[in-house]
């Protein structure tokens, strides 16, 4: 992957382009804890050779997987990257995928290699946000009020 910035802000803009092979959320995830980037949102278009998405099942409080297999278009992928509860980085991402005959798979981004590339830009914010456990759905939901520390 590789990465530049496009304005120093405020907000500050990075387009990060994803090269054959790289995986998805891990690229973001790391790149985000190196540049200590505070609350960010981002959006991305490009290819994959394969997806894992994820469907959020709310009784079972957990991802049903989607694979995706074979070579897709990335049609639109945006989300957040935030701190979570532990001090670590969280890549939260929706994507939709096109397949050769027109039709569609879509869900919650869990795991993708891209296959050609991958352009990515990161609006990032001010201020880090924090996510915090939430037990009526099992998920790190996003705190407004939470200050990193």
């Amino acid at each position: 992957m590789k990465a530049t910035t496009l304005t120093d802000g405020p907000p500050e803009q990075h387009v990060l382009v994803f090269e054959t092979g790289d995986e998805v959320v891990t690229g973001l995830t790391d790149w985000a804890a190196g540049n200590d980037l505070p609350g960010s949102s981002f959006t991305a278009i490009g290819a994959f050779s394969e997806a894992t998405l994820g469907y959020y099942d709310l009784d079972e409080q957990e991802y049903a997987e989607i694979p995706v297999d074979g070579q897709v278009e990335v049609l639109t992928l945006a989300g957040d990257i935030t701190l979570d509860g532990e001090g670590g980085w969280k890549v939260h991402g929706h994507v939709v995928c096109g397949r050769r005959d027109g039709s569609t798979v879509g869900g919650h981004l869990l795991r993708a290699v891209v296959r050609p590339t991958l352009e990515v830009v990161v609006t990032a914010g001010a201020a880090h946000l924090r996510r915090r456990h939430d037990p009526a759905s099992g998920l790190a939901l996003i705190d407004p009020a939470a200050k990193a520390g």
